[in-house]
Formats: structure tokens, sequence, C-alpha cells
């Protein structure tokens, strides 16, 4: 989806249209739910953070500056959310040990899961913002706050991991 279009339906959304917070849902909702999951690492709290995402996107539309990067501004609730639910995490794990979620073992794994298996969390958030997202390397560098050439690097090296991944286990 395009800046522009992402632009027009958050000023939309500002003025109290939900049937452009749900153009906005179905237009985005695998990209943000694909940036929440390579921080929960769990289906569930990913879909209930994706919620509160699309709903702080409805209440804080109205400060939402247009022309913007709109894609950023939406990344920076889902990133808040995620990591304030890490947090919660490991204020329950800290409470209660036995709370910790069992992992799952399934042999066959999708890609969302090979990935969080053989990337790790800043190779997995390049590979989402570049390939859901299409944000180019420089873009992504900007974030991360890391040089262009740390994240073309990188981004590679995670490919070629991908791809010999998917030949080990023939997906």
């Amino acid at each position: 989806m395009q800046e522009q279009q992402l632009d027009r339906l958050i000023s939309k959304i500002a003025r109290g249209d939900n049937d452009a917070l749900e153009e906005l849902y179905e237009k985005t909702k695998r990209g943000v739910f694909a940036f929440l999951y390579s921080y929960l690492d769990n289906r569930e709290d990913s879909e209930d953070a994706m919620q509160t995402v699309y709903l702080r996107i409805k209440m804080h539309a109205v400060s939402y500056r247009e022309g913007s990067n709109a894609r950023a501004w939406m990344l920076q609730i889902a990133k808040n959310i995620a990591l304030n639910e890490l947090k919660c995490r490991e204020r329950r794990a800290d409470a209660d040990l036995s709370s910790m979620p069992a992992r799952d073992e399934r042999s066959e794994l999708g890609i969302t899961e090979l990935m969080k298996k053989v990337l790790t969390d800043e190779e997995r958030r390049i590979v989402t913002l570049h390939v859901l997202w299409g944000y180019r390397h420089r873009e992504i560098a900007d974030m991360l706050g890391c040089p262009v050439g740390t994240v073309t690097a990188k981004y590679n090296r995670s490919v070629h991991k991908l791809k010999r991944s998917l030949k080990e286990t023939g997906i």
C-alpha cells in the first residue's frame, strides 16, 4: 500500500470514519501481524496485540502528521505495544515461573516459525520490514539506528540462512 493511501486512510480515521479503519486493517494486517510476531513469538499474543494496535491507531489518528511516514508511525505503535507485552511477560514470569508457555515442537514449521528458529531477532525484523512492508535498506537502517551496509549484509545473510534451512527441512 502506498504512503499516500495510508495518509488518506489515517486522515479519514481521524475524522471518525470506521470504514477507513476497516480498510486500513485489511490492507496492513499481515505486515503488522508479522512484525508483532517477530517480537512476541506467540500467535495468540500477536493477535491480541494487533487488536490493540488498531485501537491505538483509531484513538491517536488525530495526532498523526499527514505526509510523514505512515508505515513507520504504525510500526512504532506496534513496537511499543509488543515491548509493553514483553515487559508484562517478564513481570508475570518473575511472579510465577510456572506461567512460561511451552514451546510448540511441531515438526512442520511455517515460514514465520522457521524465521524465528533460524534468524536472530534483528535479522527477522530486517526481513519483515523489507519483504512484508517494502522498506528500503536505507529506511530500515534509519529505523534501527545502524549503517545501511550492516542492514544489507544482515538481510543477505538472513536470506541465505533461510534458503539453506528450507532446503534442509524440505519446506
